[in-house]
């Protein structure tokens, strides 16, 4: 009995940490399209690589606010929205980084 009891909690949470990998679905793709957005502007030239660099490091600090969140098995709204604002905050600065009259030098 006290076995069959273990192996269910052991599936439980397995399957709860599972469900919280695709908790957020539109966060993995806003960082795909933003990831691509800043290759795009390093190939055409709109970004050096400085300006890259610090676009990335923050690319990965939003994917490591993700991975914090998800931890506990569940995203709370709250979570949700704080990786939004960075979100938001990060496609801002790309903006402004591929609009600047800064140019790579060749």
């Amino acid at each position: 009995m006290n076995k069959h009891i273990f192996i269910f909690s052991i599936l439980s949470l397995v399957s709860m940490a599972l469900y919280a990998q695709d908790a957020t679905p539109r966060v993995n793709a806003r960082q795909k399209a933003q990831r691509a957005r800043i290759a795009e502007g390093r190939v055409d030239g709109d970004l050096t690589a400085t300006e890259a660099a610090a676009l990335n490091r923050q690319q990965r600090h939003i994917r490591r606010t993700e991975r914090r969140a998800k931890a506990d098995g569940t995203v709370t709204v709250a979570e949700k929205r704080k990786i939004n604002r960075k979100q938001n905050r990060a496609s801002r600065n790309i903006r402004r980084a591929k609009h600047n009259s800064i140019t790579p030098a060749n």
